[in-house]
């Protein structure tokens, strides 16, 4: 064997190994870690011996009912050649434990969990250490166990994880497919390419977080995925070449109608009418694009707006010319106003017709606002002297002065019978028919007076 002098245990290793079980020499006792916790240091309490070191310094640990050599220290004090072989156990027990927290913590594969374990096994298995090692080995067989179990629940959850993964592309592969599917025809393009953007955005998200598919799974729904897109994309291009045509046809059409709008300048307020018919046909010409749009309308609005302002110019002249006929036409109504007043009606009619006549000789007046004004008050005056005509005539027409005098003469005669009747009610004491003849004698009497009999 070879040897390492205390001085040099820091940094060169004392010779460690394994072999057969050798004879007992004298002992240094061991604490023994309780199960499930980190080992204690060398110095704490011992309760079980488990080193040894002989008089050359072989460090041996007890292993059951054998010992077996783990190294020498050949230079050191029997309790610094155990310190030194008891500070290897306590790093193994801390790997134990710190694999034990971090599976009750989780957080950590399973799967990965065991990969370390059995790497951290394979180190306290004849490992060069004084300590309880098979209580680290049934510690590690105990966490190996419930690993197992948890791997297979991880196992069981990725697969669900996955079956979810594959359903969520298959939406998102079907959705796209029914875009495919659409008319391109009824399709809002400018929705429907934000939409199949979001969901190739949903798909690279969805890909990147989430679980791995099966290869074979993947490529289908991709190529799926890529197929109805690239018909979307091809739609696309088709309908936004054939509306460039469309917009190019809307566009000269739309460039002829302003340039014969620009025409009409020379005809002023006459070209209104033949301008009206120009902007019929703008509304049916389709539409050329926004930019193109708005630039011909810009001009055809300004061709239309000069047509407009000589029109303007115009009534304006006419309301000018206009304020002494208003005025006049006012004092006319001034004059009017005591018309209704006058009790002849034939008199009231005669001073109408007067003013009628002046009002028809002065004539129409602007704007025309004005002029349907003062004509509605004139209007009402009219009105009051017809109705007065109306009732006049009502009251001495002979037909219907004999159908008053003959519905008179009816209700004269039925008064008195419902006065007979109430009188022999009265006589009978019926209480019944005094009430009833009473009624109906007083409605009578109400429609004579109505007719004034």
């Amino acid at each position: 064997m070879t040897s390492a002098s205390p001085d040099s245990a820091s940094n060169d290793t004392p010779l460690e190994q394994s072999s057969a079980p050798i004879p007992t020499p004298a002992t240094i006792p061991v604490p023994r870690p309780p199960a499930g916790a980190a080992r204690p240091a060398a110095s704490a309490a011992p309760s079980e011996t488990w080193g040894r070191v002989d008089e050359d310094g072989t460090v041996s640990v007890r292993e059951g009912e054998d010992w077996r050599v783990v190294g020498q220290y050949p230079d050191g004090t029997p309790a610094e050649a155990l310190a030194y072989f008891e500070r290897k156990y306590v790093d193994l027990a801390g790997e134990v434990t710190l694999l034990e927290v971090r599976h009750r913590r989780g957080g950590a594969s399973a799967s990965d969990l065991r990969s370390t374990l059995q790497a951290v096994r394979e180190r306290v298995v004849g490992a060069a250490a004084v300590g309880d090692l098979a209580a680290l080995e049934a510690r590690l067989d105990a966490l190996d166990g419930a690993l197992s179990e948890a791997s297979a629940e991880e196992a069981q959850a990725h697969r669900e994880a996955v079956d979810a993964a594959i359903a969520e592309r298959t939406a998102l592969v079907e959705q796209m497919e029914a875009i495919a599917a659409r008319d391109p025809r009824s399709i809002q393009w400018k929705q429907t390419t934000a939409d199949v953007t979001a969901l190739f955005e949903q798909w690279q998200s969805h890909q990147s977080t989430g679980p791995r598919l099966p290869k074979s799974v993947g490529q289908q729904l991709w190529k799926r995925f890529r197929d109805a897109r690239a018909i979307v994309d091809k739609n696309r291009r088709e309908f936004y070449a054939a509306l460039d045509e469309t917009h190019k046809s809307a566009r000269d059409a739309k460039a002829a109608l302003v340039e014969r709008a620009e025409a009409l300048a020379p005809q002023g307020e006459d070209g209104i009418v033949a301008y009206r018919g120009l902007l019929d046909q703008w509304k049916r010409a389709g539409r050329a694009g926004k930019k193109a749009d708005d630039a011909l309308w810009a001009r055809f609005k300004a061709a239309g707006d000069a047509l407009y302002a000589a029109r303007a110019e115009r009534e304006e002249a006419d309301a000018e010319a206009s304020r002494e006929k208003i005025e006049a036409k006012k004092q006319l109504l001034a004059e009017a106003a005591d018309i209704p007043k006058e009790k002849d009606t034939a008199k009231a009619r005669a001073l109408l017709t007067g003013v009628q006549r002046r009002w028809d000789e002065i004539g129409r007046i602007f704007p025309r606002e004005a002029e349907r004004s003062l004509d509605d008050d004139l209007r009402k005056i009219e009105q009051s002297v017809k109705a007065r005509e109306d009732a006049d005539w009502k009251s001495n027409n002979p037909e219907t002065k004999a159908r008053q005098n003959d519905m008179t003469q009816q209700l004269h005669d039925a008064i008195a019978k419902l006065e007979e009747e109430l009188a022999a009610a009265v006589a009978s004491k019926d209480k019944r028919k005094i009430a009833q003849a009473e009624e109906a004698l007083e409605a009578r009497k109400a429609w004579l007076r109505a007719l004034g009999g």
